[in-house]
């Protein structure tokens, strides 16, 4: 499980931010205790703040993250595509990234320092019965190893300016640098417009051509074991497309069951098969082909690969603009799948940016954090549980409170201008 993320001096971030997963409110029962850590972790984690203040920057450096260890060796070649903030002279500092979680229990820090040109430091530590060990330590072209660890020989020939000791060393398969790695790349991403970010199409951008694909995959499997085999008391179970056109129904859509015809395959969608959803009617089912189905319907279906992925490994998932694909009553649907322990018993979490406001009552006070846009044009976040260092009561009306500014992060409306413009006022 994610415990936390810091980044800084990239894109409209410029002085480090934090983003942490340990709940403050550990006495209940989505709050999901982790012995070696001393402390619990939630499985939620929601952003707020007006247009322009950063909200989606905080998620996408998570991400960016993801999408380093997956392509570094491959396609770094040149530049690493890390932007760095536009103003002042952040441009010639390098970025920096710190990503902590639990893997199997055990804490894990990752932390990366680079520019355009070059890795300058990147570090894997982890903490076996609460001790600090270091897995592997790189400053520039110098790499330490801990001790019996296998591969490292062909790391150091691999290595380069622009690689990153990670995406090389998994590929030796040393237990405990690949179960780390797996666990960043086990991030499943949604939400996110690939041309505006830089990322690949290795992630689940805006229901794209990969979206269809994790979603059809999960429908094209009858036969699979439970999302939740081996859960005692889960009460949920049945064949992968059963539980895919369960959460496909659970948006109460009207839909009986998804079609997935690989005969002929439309021009222009690179190799996906058809998809048509067979619709509820007086007189019995009705299929429709995907492509005339609502934006509503085709996002909710994009979801299902990536929600059910998650769930089932226990990973992250990380969604941009929650508000802006899904209605409110779904988007708390999602939020609480993620965190009602019997739909999410091996610890997956969502963390997402919005406007929705409504959510809030969804949400307790350790799963919401604000950002503001600074005077400089970088992004500021603060947690809402220690807002301007007084700690907001666990009974509070969290939208009310937000809608009333009294955390901040709301538009400031001035119509002065544009009003003089329109040549209304003097």
């Amino acid at each position: 499980m994610l415990i936390r993320f810091e980044a800084s001096n990239y894109r409209s971030v410029a002085e480090p931010v934090e983003l942490s997963m340990v709940a403050v409110d550990s006495d209940r029962p989505e709050a999901r205790d982790q012995p070696l850590l001393g402390a619990s972790l939630v499985p939620v984690a929601a952003v707020y703040g007006p247009n322009a203040s950063g909200k989606s920057n905080i998620v996408a450096s998570l991400a960016w993250i993801r999408e380093a260890v997956q392509v570094s060796l491959r396609t770094w070649d040149d530049e690493i595509p890390v932007e760095a903030f536009a103003f002042g002279d952040w441009g010639a500092k390098p970025s920096e990234f710190l990503v902590e979680c639990t893997v199997d229990g055990v804490r894990f820090e990752y932390l990366l320092t680079l520019d355009r040109t070059r890795v300058l430091y990147e570090a894997l530590f982890h903490y076996p019965e609460k001790k600090r060990r270091r897995v592997f330590e790189r400053e520039e072209h110098s790499i330490r190893f801990q001790r019996g660890l296998h591969g490292t020989a062909g790391t150091r020939e691999l290595l380069t300016p622009r690689a990153l000791v990670l995406s090389i060393a998994r590929r030796f398969n040393e237990p405990l640098i690949t179960r780390f790695a797996d666990q960043l790349l086990d991030i499943q991403i949604s939400g996110f417009d690939a041309r505006r970010f830089g990322f690949a199409d290795l992630v689940n951008t805006r229901m794209g051509t990969a979206g269809m694909r994790r979603a059809i995959r999960w429908f094209a499997r009858g036969d699979q074991p439970s999302l939740f085999d081996g859960t005692e008391g889960s009460g949920v179970g049945g064949s992968d497309h059963g539980q895919a056109l369960a959460l496909l129904r659970l948006a109460d859509l009207g839909i009986d069951d998804v079609f997935i015809d690989n005969s002929g395959t439309p021009a222009g969608e690179r190799g996906v098969p058809r998809v048509r959803l067979l619709h509820r009617t007086p007189s019995g089912s009705a299929p429709l082909d995907f492509g005339a189905e609502s934006e509503g319907t085709r996002t909710w279906f994009g979801l299902i690969g990536p929600v059910l992925t998650a769930l089932r490994r226990g990973s992250l998932l990380l969604f941009d603009e929650l508000d802006a694909s899904l209605h409110p009553t779904l988007s708390a649907q999602l939020i609480t799948l993620f965190k009602d322990p019997t739909t999410n018993p091996s610890g997956a979490q969502l963390v997402f940016t919005t406007h929705d406001t409504s959510l809030l009552n969804h949400l307790n006070r350790d799963e919401v954090w604000l950002t503001e846009k600074r005077g400089d044009g970088s992004t500021r976040l603060g947690a809402l549980a220690e807002f301007a260092g007084e700690r907001v009561r666990k009974s509070s009306n969290l939208e009310n409170a937000y809608l009333h500014g009294r955390f901040g992060a709301l538009p400031q409306i001035d119509q002065t201008e544009f009003l003089r413009a329109l040549g209304l006022i003097g």
